[in-house]
């Protein structure tokens, strides 16, 4: 089917674009970028295809999330393939890469495959699967990560955890430097961290014990020199410490291939606003202080940052109505991740649209090397459409997400996502 974008504002990084034009989509891909239609194309558009009055919006390369939890195999009671690529579609993603800490975990070809074989059935949008570092995400032996990489795997990690053992983290970094794939890390001292359950800071008067800024900080920092020796491309999930910007600037002036991701929730609140012994508010890492916070700010808009992920990690209901003690980690955030940026880092300078548009698309679909983040003729036409003026207020109740474990319930913010477009059709659409 033929798609005839009309009258929107394309921003398209890679292109260097920033106009208002049309686009027009043929057999998936984008036939004709900011030229006029002939009247036949608008013809056969009209007649068998679709158009999309894009007027007062956004047109933009579709995002990639870098880092979700789909659950799927093991934890379908907190989201499967299904729901989450669903509410990562209604949040203006056509792409996700979900993390292998599942049950089984994803630490084998065979695996993977299963993944894909799912997704083939269930997404509407691109699922990238990411293998884990080690077998049974123990940490003491390395998987198959060339076998897992012909099977479809994008990137290695161990998230949810770290390997401890460098040793095996360095031989698993060097086999995913020969296989020209990112290695996608979870920066957490486990032997530091203890029964933490919040930010070591003001909140400890809630009688909870806290996780230090170095209990990020010193495996950020083993992860760099690991990466500097092996080769690997080290891409950093969910920074959420002033040094850990400090050190990634650092590595990158020294030529090391590292890049590193913030979450909307670690630029988006501190520690200050967690109200009372709400779980809600638990995800790992957590909640910083303002300085942290204002320091990842500033690296996303330096550039230092690179890539806005959402770490979307759902959980059920019965679980997060526990104390902050003893819930799980993680809340969702593929449906509110495009709103909050728009928020918190475009309304308040930190970044422009353009800036955004790389962050969220751009930038992430190179760090995987997948296809993507570019809207030149004859590229995917997959494609987010949205504002940055709507204001509403976010309703977990309206999530698509099983999960509604959110501290954002009742927030205002700004930007919609109207359309989601995946191979030039509309997987998601705004009623």
């Amino acid at each position: 089917m033929n798609l005839w974008i009309k009258n929107g504002h394309l921003l398209d990084p890679a292109n260097d674009r920033d106009e208002i034009c049309d686009l027009y989509i043929k057999d998936g891909k984008v036939a004709k970028a900011g030229s006029l239609l002939s009247d036949t194309e608008k013809e056969e558009c009209e007649k068998n295809g679709e158009v999309i009055d894009a007027s007062g919006k956004y047109v933009m390369p579709g995002f990639l999330d870098l880092h979700v939890h789909l659950r799927e195999p093991g934890f379908e009671y907190k989201e499967t393939i299904k729901t989450g690529t669903a509410a990562a579609a209604k949040g203006g993603f056509t792409g996700v890469c979900p993390m292998p800490n599942t049950k089984p975990p994803i630490d084998s070809p065979e695996r993977v495959r299963e993944v894909l074989a799912i997704a083939e059935r269930d997404s509407l949008i691109h699922v990238y699967p990411v293998g884990a570092v080690t077998v049974g995400q123990i940490g003491d032996e390395v998987t198959d990560i060339k076998g897992m990489v012909e099977a479809g795997a994008r990137a290695i990690s161990e998230d949810g955890k770290s390997v401890m053992n460098a040793d095996v983290y360095r031989r698993a970094m060097s086999e995913a430097a020969e296989a020209g794939i990112p290695v996608m890390a979870h920066c957490e001292d486990k032997n530091m961290v203890g029964r933490g359950a919040m930010n070591a800071g003001k909140k400890a008067e809630l009688g909870l014990e806290g996780i230090t800024n170095a209990v990020e900080d010193v495996i950020v920092a083993r992860d760099i020199l690991l990466a500097k020796e092996t080769g690997a491309q080290l891409h950093l999930c969910h920074c959420s410490t002033k040094d850990s910007v400090e050190m990634i600037k650092f590595a990158k002036e020294k030529g090391v291939k590292v890049s590193g991701e913030v979450c909307p929730h670690h630029f988006s609140m501190t520690e200050d606003e967690i109200p009372c012994d709400d779980a809600n508010y638990k995800m790992n890492p957590p909640l910083r202080s303002r300085e942290d916070v204002e320091r990842l700010c500033q690296g996303l808009s330096e550039g230092t940052m690179e890539a806005i992920s959402t770490d979307h990690a759902p959980h059920a209901e019965e679980e997060k109505q526990k104390s902050i003690a003893d819930a799980p980690f993680g809340i969702v955030g593929s449906e509110t991740a495009y709103a909050l940026a728009v928020t918190n880092l475009v309304k308040k300078g930190y970044l422009t649209p353009m800036q955004l548009v790389e962050r969220m698309s751009t930038t992430p679909h190179r760090i995987l090397g997948v296809p993507g983040g570019n809207l030149a003729e004859g590229m995917p036409a997959d494609i987010t459409i949205a504002d940055m003026d709507s204001e509403y207020t976010i309703d977990k109740d309206t999530f698509v997400s099983k999960g509604k474990n959110t501290p954002f319930h009742g927030a205002k913010v700004s930007g919609r996502v109207h359309y989601t477009i995946v191979g030039g059709k509309v997987v998601y659409r705004y009623e």
